[in-house]
């Protein structure tokens, strides 16, 4: 089998500015978005991209524009408490944008109807903050829709309406999605915008703080780089067909999705769990089965990665590259694109079972989270690696790993460990347990998945962020600060990376690409 076609897989998903070629998109997708109400004009989007282009983003998913938002800067205390659209706007067209304001204020989003539940919305929402975050402002602000207060409209006021959403007692499409994402009620707009009837012309005014503001200068600083890890301990198990596996992966991908995971991280080899119902006795053929689910393996993981919005790290997966078999992990990220790392040291066992090849490349990834590394399983157990790893700016580096003992789990484990040490970089493994009684050579599992830090003032106090109990069905989530990384490496008590003897010893190549 020849190498697989990653590339007929990826779905490209991207947050970029509003261009003036979009506008014709934008417009008719205003049309969809809000039947019965006025849609944006061409001279207002136009308007937007002459005066403030950075404040304005879409959403482009295979070649089409699907969501878009808008928004302008402005001094809130100069506006009415109950200033309608058309005047925080000027109309629509945003000339009153203020480049020395003190606020973001959103004026529209839009998702296609077409492309919702995939945090579309929630994606074009992080763009603003993060906007907010670079121009050193000190909140959002923006006047929400309740499209579905006409529903009880007879019966109850916009307040009690609104407060009945803050209960989850009553849904509401905009006004529970911008409580989710962080937004709190200031108060209640009367004639916001007259068109809307199905909020009967009420709004919501909302403001999300930047909690990184500093008020006596524009200047922009990072005070932390959260990024959140969901390690899955997986569950090895006897399923009799792929839906089956569909199933459980989702309902990971879905757990990590809710924690508002960055990452979401499968063990090596959880594919394996395929062969109990392959029903190939012979090891060496059984891998060789288990390679030709490689494009519906990479076709439902790539799925996942955009539709829940979190970098998926596959764990690893059997695939068949011109004869050879190779132990894969591979990088799905949530726009869409696709990663690969291959085994560079296989095991002995690995070897003598099932015949498989090592690959010969380091790579480093670059996410929407920093550079990350992936070394699987025995490969963490060679410092090199790792260093080669960090030296090209790896901050985190994700094992996910396959042990049927407690030996060889803390052989993965304490090199992690070290590694996270040696090198003041965030490690995280996740391994399998259970069993698969029909499947040879993966009897049973011993797995305590975990994130670990380096050990030093300001991080955790005995380098574990967090981990699983040993052996059972679950997860670990854990917060690792990128921030706080970059400056123990300038300021720690100790600083192995600066404090390298390059003047005695240095790491030499031979045949090993990097990348």
């Amino acid at each position: 089998m020849s190498e697989t076609d990653m590339s007929k897989y990826e779905k490209k998903i991207e947050v970029r500015n509003i261009r003036m070629e979009d506008i014709s998109e934008i417009m008719k997708l205003s049309n969809r978005c809000f039947p019965g109400m006025e849609g944006w004009k061409r001279e207002q989007l136009e308007s937007h991209i002459r005066i403030f282009p950075e404040g304005q983003f879409c959403v482009e998913y295979e070649d089409k524009i699907i969501g878009s938002c808008s928004s302008l800067m402005v001094d809130f205390d100069e506006y009415d408490d109950q200033h309608t659209w058309n005047v925080i706007t000027d109309n629509g067209y945003i000339t009153n944008h203020d480049p020395n304001g003190f606020n973001l204020y959103g004026i529209e989003v839009m998702v296609d109807p077409e492309y919702r539940r995939m945090k579309i919305g929630h994606r074009l929402y992080e763009a603003r903050k993060e906007l907010a975050r670079q121009l050193n402002l000190q909140s959002i602000i923006i006047g929400g829709r309740i499209p579905n207060y006409h529903k009880h409209r007879d019966e109850m006021s916009p307040r009690e309406y609104v407060a009945a959403v803050e209960k989850h007692s009553i849904y509401d499409p905009v006004l529970s999605f911008q409580l989710m994402e962080g937004f709190t009620i200031k108060r209640i707009n009367t004639r916001y915008l007259p068109d809307d009837k199905a909020s009967d012309s009420f709004a919501t005014l909302m403001e999300w703080s930047n909690i990184d503001y500093l008020p006596k200068s524009k200047r922009v600083y990072r005070a932390s780089f959260p990024v959140r890890i969901c390690a899955i301990q997986y569950m090895m198990k006897k399923i009799d067909s792929f839906s089956d596996f569909t199933k459980q992966i989702e309902y990971y991908v879905d757990v990590a999705a809710d924690f508002g995971s960055d990452f979401a991280v499968f063990p090596e080899l959880f594919t394996t769990q395929l062969m109990s119902f392959l029903e190939e006795k012979r090891p060496d053929q059984a891998v060789r089965r288990l390679a030709t689910y490689t494009e519906q393996y990479i076709e439902l993981f790539t799925e996942l990665a955009v539709r829940y919005n979190v970098n998926i790290v596959g764990g690893s997966h059997f695939v068949e590259e011109d004869g050879n078999i190779y132990n894969v992990a591979y990088l799905f990220r949530r726009d869409g694109t696709i990663e690969k790392q291959l085994k560079i040291h296989a095991t002995p066992n690995e070897r003598k079972w099932w015949g498989i090849s090592e690959g010969n490349e380091i790579h480093v990834f670059d996410t929407d989270c920093g550079k990350i590394a992936i070394q699987i399983c025995y490969d963490i157990e060679f410092p090199e690696l790792a260093r080669i790893a960090v030296d090209q700016g790896a901050n985190i580096i994700f094992v996910p790993f396959c042990t049927d003992d407690r030996q060889g789990y803390l052989r993965v484990r304490y090199c992690a460990q070290a590694r996270a040490i040696e090198n003041q970089v965030y490690t995280c493994i996740a391994g399998t347990v259970g069993n698969l009684t029909h499947v040879q050579n993966m009897d049973i599992q011993y797995a305590q998945s975990g994130i670990f830090s380096p050990s030093d003032f300001g991080f955790a106090r005995d380098g574990i962020v967090g981990e699983c109990d040993a052996n059972v069905d679950t997860v670990v989530v854990g917060d690792v600060d990128l921030e706080k990384l970059r400056r123990s490496r300038n300021t720690g008590s100790v600083r192995q990376l600066r404090d390298r003897r390059r003047d005695l010893y240095r790491i030499e190549f031979k045949n090993l690409k990097l990348e």
